[in-house]
């Protein structure tokens, strides 16, 4: 469905609750939300149309849907992109990527410190049907230039990382990618459009897990790629069509109205994240702090340059301990001690959340892929919701002043 004509240059905040579909014959203020998986087609002819892409007009609900539509066009106008694909989830959004661009023979260079769940994707998973994969250290441009091969398709990177907030050179790497003629994909999940915008720094593709930030209050699942017109129609879309990874029209709605209070969300929840990992640093029983809104943040600078000067609202910690076995163990008593905050491995909500990612996220791997992560078992994620900040502190501060 198209979208209705808007003023050139209007800012994010309105772009975030303005972009959307035209409205129906009805009016509507409010988006509507369209629950039907199939349409009622005018004639046989333009059904016809409809179906070879020659007319615009919607066929069947795995394909496009009026409120997902609404959707796309609000991130991809946040985004700065031409057009939006939405998912059922951040990893089907990272899955139908990689499906459309890559075949067996292909390379991706990825960084050691991707979620988890994306390294045994493209490390494991498509390794099966003959993709190749080179994982480097995410902060060193150098060893990603050094991975490059003549087979390399993408370079993928997630900036910053979950969960040890590492932040890379975006224009540094869309370089690297063009140079060789490949294409580089940036996870936007915890900086989201509000901070970054990876694509006006040379991305050619922006990756989403609209269930976090995108919807900010933890309630249904989302995801979605932001790209050039020709790489969503010609390349994406034809893989939604076939293998089925639809977003639902009512978790669409869900985030779309999430994005409209997502800016006044990542300042609040970035503030918070700030003081916080301010408090922590010098807490007695916590031996690092990763957020790149410290100063001793080792990508601080350029953090600050490629995220609108906030450091976003994930941070982590790691608690001193002696060895492995006692850092696992004292990251639990922190963790089942708390009163008020949510032990939960979801992240981006209005609750603040806290997870141990070394036994959650990054189970999976391998020891050795977890090290490579610079993922201990003494590390604790918080994502900083909009819980008062006293709150946070002493509900932090009863497990690590009790061990």
């Amino acid at each position: 469905m198209a979208a209705p004509q808007r003023p050139d240059h209007l800012h994010r905040d309105t772009l975030a609750v303005r972009a959307a579909s035209q409205r129906s014959q009805y009016g509507e203020n409010s988006e509507a939300l369209f629950l039907t998986s199939g349409y009622v087609q005018p004639s046989a002819e333009a059904s016809a149309r409809r179906f070879a892409g020659d007319e615009e007009g919607f066929t069947y609900g795995r394909y496009g849907n009026p409120t997902v539509a609404s959707f796309e066009q609000r991130l991809a106008a946040l985004e700065g992109a031409q057009a939006c694909i939405s998912t059922a989830s951040g990893m089907s959004a990272i899955l139908m990527m990689c499906m459309g661009l890559l075949k067996s023979g292909d390379h991706v260079i990825c960084s050691h410190s991707m979620f988890g769940s994306t390294i045994k994707l493209i490390g494991s998973d498509l390794a099966k049907f003959g993709v190749t994969s080179t994982f480097v250290p995410q902060t060193d441009a150098a060893a990603w230039q050094a991975a490059v091969q003549p087979t390399t398709k993408l370079l993928f990177a997630e900036t910053p990382t979950n969960p040890l907030t590492e932040v890379c050179d975006i224009r540094a790497l869309a370089d690297i990618a063009h140079n060789a003629g490949a294409l580089l994909a940036v996870d936007n999940c915890f900086a989201t459009p509000a901070l970054q915008r990876p694509m006006a720094l040379g991305a050619d593709i922006v990756t989403h897990s609209g269930t976090k930030y995108l919807d900010g209050q933890g309630r249904v699942m989302a995801g979605a790629l932001c790209a050039s017109d020709k790489l969503v129609t010609e390349t994406f879309l034809p893989v939604l069509k076939s293998a089925g990874m639809t977003l639902a029209p009512f978790n669409a709605w869900v985030v779309l109205k999430g994005l409209e209070t997502l800016g006044i969300r990542m300042e609040a929840q970035s503030a918070r994240a700030l003081a916080l990992a301010q408090w922590l640093q010098d807490h007695p029983s916590v031996k690092r702090v990763f957020y790149p809104g410290l100063a001793s943040h080792p990508q601080h600078a350029l953090a600050m340059a490629q995220q609108s000067n906030c450091g976003g609202a994930v941070l982590s910690f790691e608690v001193k301990a002696l060895d492995d076995d006692q850092a696992r163990q004292r990251a639990f008593h922190v963790l089942d001690s708390l009163q008020t905050l949510s032990l939960c491995t979801n992240l981006g909500d209005t609750k603040s959340l806290l997870a141990h990612p070394a036994s959650t996220s990054h189970g999976r791997l391998t020891p050795a892929q977890r090290q490579l992560a610079g993922v201990s078992q003494g590390l604790i994620r918080v994502a900083v919701g909009l819980d008062h900040l006293s709150d946070i502190q002493a509900d932090l501060d009863r497990g690590l002043t009790s061990f």
